[in-house]
């Protein structure tokens, strides 16, 4: 009777997340560490060695041979009915290591070949790679990290917090976000730079001595504002339509917020035809009646109301007057109308 000949070895490359706690990996993949007849890993420093070691008795460290090196020790402990594990950790380094393991197996005449495959030991979750910025923006604040970012405060990031905001409403204006190409590329870059003003602010707002606050504290906190502002999605409230979402949106901020004026919560540093926009928009959801000057006759499309406002403004220009200037004087006035009216109302 013929022996059946001893199975083939088995090569796994272990695969990890870095932004999953160290020692964290899933039942498969201990499950392969605990058999394993040896495990390697390619630095003597790779964060789980410790955990593993614990599994395993002990991990083989090839910190100085080079990926040709590294499969030859591979391939000779992984004799048939032995498994071998590799610690992956840098990429550029395991793809040479792979490539050379699958050229040292097409040039071998060995009979049993031993199986190669990979094993994902912890996967990312959705949201994982803010884990990066968090570590890049830590070290750009830390000594000997960048001398600009560590001086920066919150107050000089604002312009650049402000024209980031810009860029990205310039690029889904100029382009379509939804197409596929270089929109979408430019889109995904300034919402980078939006997210790094972001976390800039939150790590500066960290370093605080007396009331410090961290990224995590800026997630959290929205997050229960976005699931107290949705009681028709995470509550029993019904509100079919966008417009019983926007009006509950504003009952529960006001309630919040125990603001006594529509003004309130309307930031006036912004430009001044935004200003006035929202001021209105207040106003004719509160139905308050606040005189303003007789306007001329509105156009008949947005374009010819751009246009009349644009003409305007040159205009003004032409006789010297700054017109982003002369709205927010009108602006500030028109504010203090609406005050005046609720102070009325609220008298009686």
């Amino acid at each position: 009777m013929t022996e059946a000949p001893p199975p083939a070895g088995r090569i796994v490359f272990l695969a990890t997340s870095p932004r999953v706690a160290l020692g964290l990996l899933s039942w498969p993949a201990w499950e392969v560490l605990r058999a394993a007849d040896v495990v390697f890993a390619g630095d003597a420093d790779h964060p789980h060695i410790p955990y593993v070691e614990q599994a395993t008795g002990a991990v083989v460290a090839l910190p100085d041979h080079s990926p040709a090196m590294a499969a030859e020790r591979l391939l000779e402990a992984a004799t048939p009915a032995r498994t071998v594990v590799w610690l992956a950790e840098d990429e550029e380094y395991d793809e040479e290591l792979a490539v050379a393991l699958g050229n040292r197996l097409v040039a071998t005449a060995a009979a049993a070949l031993p199986d190669l495959e990979v094993l994902p030991g912890s996967y990312d979750l959705p949201g994982a790679h803010l884990l990066d910025l968090v570590d890049v923006m830590n070290r750009l604040r830390s000594p000997g990290g960048c001398p600009w970012d560590a001086e920066q405060t919150h107050a000089s990031l604002v312009p650049y917090l402000l024209e980031e905001a810009y860029e990205t409403v310039e690029t889904i204006e100029d382009g379509d976000p939804l197409a596929p190409g270089p929109g979408r590329d430019a889109l995904r870059e300034e919402l980078g730079d939006v997210l790094l003003q972001v976390m800039f602010h939150s790590r500066i707002a960290e370093e605080h001595e007396a009331d410090p606050f961290s990224v995590d504290d800026v997630a959290d906190g929205i997050v229960a504002k976005l699931i107290r502002r949705h009681p028709h999605v995470f509550g029993d409230v019904e509100a079919s339509t966008a417009e019983q979402v926007a009006e509950n949106w504003d009952q529960i901020k006001a309630k919040e917020k125990r603001r006594t004026s529509v003004t309130e919560g309307v930031p006036t540093s912004q430009p001044a035809l935004s200003l006035i926009a929202k001021l209105a928009g207040r106003v004719r959801k509160s139905g308050l009646e606040v005189p303003v000057p007789t306007a001329p006759d509105l156009p008949k499309t947005p374009d010819e109301l751009g246009e009349l406002l644009l003409a305007t403004a040159v205009a003004a220009v032409a006789a010297g007057w700054n017109p982003e200037e002369a709205l927010r004087t009108a602006a500030r006035s028109y504010r203090d109308r609406i005050i005046s009216v609720e102070q009325e109302l609220a008298r009686g």
